[in-house]
């Protein structure tokens, strides 16, 4: 065993043992910078580099410190794309910054997945929440399809659905930041989802139990994402430093909502298109 395996694996045992003791620090939302870049990140990095093969574009689009809100599509049956997309911001940015999601009710209330995303950044999707930490100079992550984006059929991939009502706008207006679009192409490959039984999910409380071509026929081995090629993008930045007047204006809230939506779209039909197969190496 090499010396930088072994000292890799010390320093996750001391961390693991510091958690257990409860000397560590975690900030008012439960974020634990310290596990999020020395656990979660070396863990996740073999997808990112390897299997997916990511490549960031317009990172430039992103600022190196201040809060901005970063508004993306969803897909792939699990939020695959949000991690992706954190541990990109986190390795590839000039900044190296930490991306705050906005997660829905049914993360917090599942076990062990409500921990990890509180661990690793999370909070829940509200208003107050999101203006908190972009006030204090965050980047924060949003998916408005929300489950309606990450559960949808292979035939419907890379179509947008519905933005809800956009409030994440009205945080954006409230606090002055600026709202980059961000289109992910890939996710939607890695489980493609080609049914949903609705009973099951209902019975296990989940908002659908995807069917894929692997799972569940294949068991735990169904479970392993497919290794697509994956690009995300950053567009141009939304300005919304002189627009705080219309945060209470459901009209400009709507019409802000579908540019940022119609930015995303146009930008996944170009990145498609640049990507050409989805299992290219």
């Amino acid at each position: 065993m090499s010396s930088r395996f072994e000292d890799a694996i010390n320093k996750v045992f001391d961390i693991v043992e510091r958690r257990l003791s409860g000397d560590y620090e975690v900030d008012e939302f439960g974020f634990d910078q310290e596990l999020t870049e020395e656990v979660v990140a070396p863990a996740l990095r073999v997808l990112y580099r390897k299997w997916f093969r990511v490549e960031m574009h317009g990172l430039e689009h992103v600022p190196d410190k201040g809060g901005a809100l970063i508004v993306g599509n969803h897909s792939g049956a699990i939020a695959m794309d949000a991690a992706m997309l954190q541990l990109g911001l986190l390795d590839d940015h000039p900044a190296r910054r930490h991306l705050r999601l906005l997660g829905a009710d049914f993360v917090f209330k599942t076990p062990l997945l409500g921990e990890y995303a509180r661990k690793t950044g999370a909070t829940l999707a509200c208003n107050p929440d999101a203006e908190r930490l972009l006030t204090a100079g965050h980047l924060v992550g949003v998916f408005p399809e929300g489950f309606k984006g990450v559960g949808k059929p292979v035939w419907d991939r890379y179509k947008l659905q519905r933005f809800g009502r956009g409030g994440f706008v009205a945080a954006a207006l409230k606090t002055g930041v600026p709202i980059i679009p961000v289109s992910i192409v890939g996710a939607e490959e890695i489980y493609p989802i080609i049914g949903d039984i609705k009973p099951l999910a209902r019975l296990l409380g989940l908002p659908y139990f995807p069917v894929t071509p692997t799972f569940p026929w294949l068991g735990p081995l169904g479970a392993v994402p497919l290794p697509s090629k994956w690009h995300i993008e950053f567009g141009e930045p939304i300005d919304t430093s002189d627009m705080a007047d219309h945060a209470d204006d459901p009209m400009e809230i709507f019409n802000l909502a579908d540019q940022v939506k119609e930015s995303i779209q146009q930008t996944i039909h170009k990145l498609l298109e640049k990507r050409g197969g989805a299992f290219q190496p």
